[in-house]
């Protein structure tokens, strides 16, 4: 039998055939929908009678507009107000399971789905929403789609798609202290590049990623697709399966064993082949800041701003655009560069592990006059876990806002915005131009404890001597 990984195990045990364009229609057993790219979807539905073919196999929260300072509808935000009322009404018509604001459950979708147990490995997960790739931190093969994929998915449960050509980019070593998931994500990104990944699926591998959480998998897994990937995945492992045991939407009893040994049959065989392999030693990863507006310009928090000396054109382009609008000298060290805002939470770094990090941090601390910073738990979950554990007086005690869970700033379709050129030292996933709410907002990436130490100095800082971690 020819040995495979995991990402062509999965395809071909879900694949039902080739269309006569070449791409495979793939079936997928896990569909996650939300506010922003379903209501098009259902209405298309609609306009052709067709029902939803497997509504037992979509559930729905809301997370990119929720507003994450209002408790009760209706809310301010008219549009915010409408969008969620019509993806309820959307669940209600169809059967689809609703995670509503009301349920205790709600938050945004990428940390909804692996907290009820819905992310299992072997999967194929879909969902109108580029970070889907989070959920290959379990052993899935997990897609974002745009709008008319949302529509063909709650119509047929399947979608087409051109096969990948898999990556496996090994992590080893030892990171060291105030090194973290979110660091070596924008390294591996940093050193790829944005378009690095077109066409791959990225499986990552290594003793990083063998020592890391969970949740650790997550963050790394949620940003492949800004290193051009279409999918970011981890074998399963009995971490995986620890995880999962218990959860709402997990197998129970006598099921679970047969999962479990299913799970395991995914794994990558040892001898298969890949179209290529990275290796990356762990020493060489330091705390990481985005420079520029893509994801691949960032620089160790030691590093200075690029300068355009000895570059090729195209490079010399992307730079000096990237200086104007960051506002930025190339040639000064990125430390001491001051900041208006700071932003913890996201798909990427809104998890429970995120908040109870930097609050072992901060205490003692104050963020900085001047400064506004903000925390949003990833989910209702999320948050009632780390109230239970006094982490929001931690927060609010140090001159944060705590608030309600939801995607708030990462991509601001809610009233979480930069106003001007603000400059957000955010723990999310993307640094685009206007991504934060403003079209002249400036965001720099890093890890939460990275972005707590940016509050609290009110410049970029490193977070391993604001902490003496």
């Amino acid at each position: 039998m020819t040995s495979k990984n995991l990402f062509q195990k999965v395809w071909d045990a879900h694949s039902v055939g080739t269309l006569a364009n070449g791409q495979t229609q793939l079936f997928v057993g896990r569909h996650l929908i939300h506010e922003v790219t379903s209501p098009q979807a259902f209405g298309m539905l609609r306009e052709k009678g067709l029902p939803v073919r497997y509504p037992e196999r979509t559930f729905a929260t809301v997370d990119h507009i929720v507003p994450t300072n209002e408790a009760s509808e209706p809310y301010s935000d008219a549009l915010a107000d409408a969008m969620i009322k019509e993806l309820r009404k959307n669940c209600e018509d169809t059967g689809v399971t609703f995670f509503d604001v009301s349920s205790g459950n709600q938050g945004i979708v990428h940390v909804v789905g692996p907290e009820q147990g819905l992310t299992q490995p072997g999967m194929t997960i879909a969902c109108g929403d580029s970070h889907t790739s989070t959920h290959g931190a379990f052993g899935a093969i997990a897609f974002g789609v745009g709008t008319s994929q949302v529509r063909d998915l709650l119509a047929t449960q399947t979608m087409a798609l051109n096969p990948l050509k898999v990556r496996r980019i090994e992590v080893n070593g030892n990171l060291a202290s105030g090194v973290y998931a979110k660091d070596v994500i924008l390294h591996i990104i940093r050193k790829l590049g944005v378009n690095g990944g077109t066409g791959f699926a990225y499986e990552y591998a290594g003793t990083v990623f063998d020592d890391f959480s969970m949740e650790e998998r997550m963050t790394a897994c949620n940003m492949s697709i800004e290193g051009g990937a279409r999918v970011g995945y981890v074998n399963p492992d009995q971490k995986t399966f620890d995880y999962l045991k218990g959860r709402p939407y997990a197998p129970t009893g006598e099921h679970w064993d047969l999962a479990v040994d299913q799970w395991k049959s995914f794994s990558s065989d040892h001898d298969c082949k890949y179209d290529d392999i990275v290796l990356i030693d762990a020493s060489e990863i330091s705390p990481t800041v985005t420079w520029g507006i893509n994801p691949a310009q960032a620089i160790s928090i030691d590093e200075s701003i690029p300068t355009t000396d000895g570059v090729n054109p195209t490079e010399k382009e992307s730079i000096e655009e990237a200086l104007e609008y960051m506002k930025l000298e190339g040639g000064q060290p990125i430390k001491g560069t001051p900041i208006d805002v700071a932003f913890i939470g996201s798909c990427t770094n809104g998890r429970l592990s995120d908040l109870e990090e930097v609050a072992s941090l901060i205490k003692g601390h104050r963020v900085k006059e001047g400064i506004k910073a903000i925390v949003v738990p990833g989910s209702q979950i999320v948050s009632k876990l780390a109230q239970e554990k006094g982490l929001d007086k931690v927060f609010t005690e140090a001159g944060f806002e705590w608030r309600n869970a939801g995607c708030s700033m990462c991509l601001a379709m809610n009233p979480d915005k930069l106003v001007g050129d603000q400059l957000c030292a955010s723990s999310s996933n993307r640094n685009f131009k206007g991504r934060q709410g403003s079209p002249t907002g400036r965001t720099m990436l890093m890890s939460p404890t990275m972005v707590a130490a940016a509050a609290i100095c009110g410049e970029i800082s490193d977070s391993r001597l604001v902490f003496n971690s």
